[in-house]
């Protein structure tokens, strides 16, 4: 059974950082591409960041460019995002998700997979 369970959320003054993880299971996170969304209240889900190790490619959204850092641990099969300066435009319910498709990379992924999101809330 494919499950994705992200875990890392919590509370942090801006200018803070925290480290999102993305704990796998069912399939090998270094065979297909692996994305982090984040949604706040009122607004849409937004695709930050993703990491593929099928063509080595990453992808940052211009929002979290310079500031987020996503990387994989294949021993651990978890995919992790490193959030630093962080500010209250950050605060949001924060996903991975899967593209479980053979050979998948950040280009045009199909998330097919999602775990149950992580809360992260940036007071100013």
């Amino acid at each position: 059974e494919v499950q994705l369970v992200e875990s890392g959320g919590g509370l942090v003054q801006a200018g803070g950082s925290l480290r999102l993880s993305c704990a796998a299971s069912g399939f090998t996170v270094d065979d297909y591409a692996i994305g982090w969304f984040r949604q706040a209240p009122g607004k849409e889900r937004e695709g930050i960041s993703c990491i593929s190790s099928s063509d080595g490619s990453t992808y940052y959204a211009d929002s979290v460019k310079g500031r987020f850092t996503i990387s994989s641990d294949n021993a651990k099969n978890t995919v992790y995002l490193q959030m630093n300066s962080l500010n209250a435009e950050d605060t949001a319910v924060y996903y991975c998700a899967a593209d479980l498709t053979f050979g998948s990379t950040c280009r045009l992924p199909e998330y097919a997979y999602w775990g149950q999101g992580t809360q992260v809330t940036v007071s100013s």
